[in-house]
């Protein structure tokens, strides 16, 4: 056969199997335009989960008469004019390429008007064809409407799902939407009746957004996150380890306010919660991380799902360090300033109130007792330090009231009563005392009686030897013993009994993808938790009230005390209004 061009109706049918996958597709690419053009409020009428109508109505700039022909021509754009701009593209759409690909698989019209213009213009397109540009009555701003979606293209018609399918996966796309829009009203409305609404809230109450699409319990478990860099900025919001989910199904992440999928972030953000987060469970985050766009390729996927980034480890660092400091200052009885945020919008002080009522011991007299216990041979907390606390106010948990069951403690704070899980506190402090004992002296190495030889490819050969002082820093000595192999002849000292072949593989794969290894940390720190749980208080062992505060004291004064190794938590706080209920009084 001759090589010959392909007609234009065919160029853009190709093109949509890219772009057009399901309604979905549609509805995103048509409502990113519709907020590409400056709207504040976009209205989406879905008919048949969008297989029969899709309908987008927006209050944004609108599109003259005499571009509207242009707007359904391939690779036609207002957005970018050159390769600079499409290096620097700030738009959530720029191809140019999505109108033309919709209109070459459906019944398609777009009705548009602009602020200066006269009146309206409409233009319609069916199979391809393009019709004549006709003056229409319309408010500014646009409305296109995609009917029967594919019904020329029969075999990919078929693989659509049901109904309730396709509009789950527009209802999850268009809650990313909203995480990212705050500003924006968002309404839809699905067979003539009133699906969902996003109405807009201030910049500064985002935390309502959060609740809106991700649930109450989220924004009452979360951390809001706040990080600067030179030449990046990172913020969102981060579940408590306490709001992990069972499924990685509350996870976005939005580079310059555009939804993408990353496993670089990903990484990074398990890392972070790497030492406090239950075995198999995932973390839930709402991240927002801007950027010089020209350090971002976000021309990599044709529905732009996925973004490159010009230096992804510096990319992984710096969120991994934000999220891993945050998680770090998670002490038992701090309170979130999200969850204040969420309850009344007035963030806690960090040292409640002087105590009222029923406590009203004194204050010097129970700080007097646990200050006493420091240094004591027999309490188990007696290298712990003492934190700096103000003697007319209470400490955020409280002092101890009793203990239950030779399991938990009961304290009292001005909010209400505390709950401690003795073991799993302790548990936690121990912990964090081993690691800093581990980093203080350094990693020792522990030559192998027989060295391990490790059959790599030539590339990771090379770079075995060029991480050599790396490996070294971390308990490794290893020597190159053949163009693709090496022999690893010692290893870290507490690791010693570890697979040293399978634990060297893992670490030379994330100083190669990431420049630094945690998977070393990470082994440690197994071992390390295993050592705190010997060493902790046990269940049923009974403790003096001056130890159980210290033992509170202690929580106050520790990193990531709010869970324990495992990540579960450590304290809960009942409040005076749910304790009240509890008992229905004022009722």
């Amino acid at each position: 056969m001759r090589i010959q061009k392909l007609p234009d109706v065919l160029i853009n049918q190709i093109a949509a199997g890219e772009v057009v996958e399901r309604p979905f597709s549609v509805v995103k690419e048509l409502v990113e335009n519709a907020l590409d053009a400056g709207s504040t409020r976009v209205d989406i009428d879905l008919e048949e989960g969008g297989i029969r109508l899709i309908r987008i109505r927006d209050d944004g700039d609108g599109i003259g008469p005499e571009d509207l022909p242009l707007a359904v021509q391939r690779h036609a754009t207002s957005k970018i004019a050159s390769l600079d701009d499409l290096e620097q593209v700030a738009t959530l759409g720029f191809r140019g390429e999505a109108l033309p690909s919709i209109a070459s698989v459906s019944r398609f019209s777009i009705r548009s008007r602009t602020a200066d213009g006269q009146h309206g213009a409409m233009l319609a397109i069916e199979g391809g064809k393009l019709g004549d540009v006709r003056p229409e009555a319309h408010p500014v701003g646009s409305t296109i409407e995609v009917r029967d979606l594919f019904y020329n293209v029969p075999a990919r018609r078929k693989f659509l799902k049901t109904e309730r399918t396709e509009l789950n996966h527009i209802d999850e796309w268009l809650g990313a939407l909203a995480l990212a829009k705050p500003q924006v009203e968002l309404r839809v409305r699905h067979n003539g009746k009133a699906f969902k609404t996003y109405r807009a809230v201030p910049q500064g109450q985002r935390i309502q957004r959060i609740a809106q699409v991700l649930g109450e319990a989220f924004a009452g478990q979360c951390l809001e996150v706040s990080a600067e860099h030179p030449e990046m900025a990172l913020s969102g919001w981060v579940g408590l380890p306490t709001a992990a989910r069972s499924s990685p199904d509350q996870q976005y992440f939005f580079v310059n306010g555009r939804a993408v999928r990353d496993k670089t972030v990903v990484h990074a953000v398990k890392q972070a919660y790497a030492d406090v987060l239950y075995h198999g469970r995932h973390p839930a985050f709402v991240l927002f991380l801007d950027i010089d766009p020209a350090r971002v390729d976000v021309n990599v996927h044709p529905a732009k799902h996925e973004v490159r980034f010009r230096d992804g480890r510096s990319i992984h660092d710096f969120i991994f360090r934000s999220l891993h400091r945050l998680m770090a200052d998670t002490r038992a009885g701090a309170p979130s300033a999200a969850i204040a945020a969420a309850e009344g919008f007035s963030p806690a002080p960090t040292y409640l109130p002087p105590v009222q009522g029923a406590m009203s011991l004194p204050v010097h007299e129970q700080l007097a007792h646990y200050r006493t216990i420091y240094g004591h041979h027999e309490t188990p907390l007696h290298s712990v330090p003492m934190p700096d606390t103000d003697p007319e106010r209470a400490p955020p948990l409280g002092f101890a009231l009793a203990q239950l069951h030779g399991v938990f403690i009961l304290a009292q704070n001005e909010a209400g009563l505390v709950l401690v899980d003795m073991h799993a506190a302790h548990e936690r402090i121990t912990y964090e005392q081993l690691k800093e004992a581990q980093s203080g002296g350094g990693i020792r190495s522990q030559p192998l009686l027989v060295p391990v030889s490790v059959p790599l490819s030539e590339a990771e050969a090379a770079a075995s030897e060029t991480l050599s002082e790396a490996l070294q820093a971390l308990g490794f000595d290893v020597v190159r013993s053949g163009p693709q192999s090496v022999s690893v002849r010692a290893v870290p000292s507490l690791l010693a009994d570890v697979d040293a072949r399978q634990l060297f593989l893992d670490v030379l794969s994330e100083f190669r993808q990431f420049g630094a290894s945690r998977r070393l940390q990470e082994a440690q720190n197994e071992l390390l938790s295993t050592m705190a749980c010997h060493g902790s208080v046990r269940a049923n062992r009974r403790l003096s009230v001056p130890e159980m505060n210290a033992l509170l004291r202690a929580m106050e004064a520790t990193e990531r005390s709010g869970q324990c190794n495992h990540g579960r938590p450590t304290w809960v706080q009942l409040s005076r209004s749910e304790l009240d209920r509890l008992f229905l009084r004022g009722r």
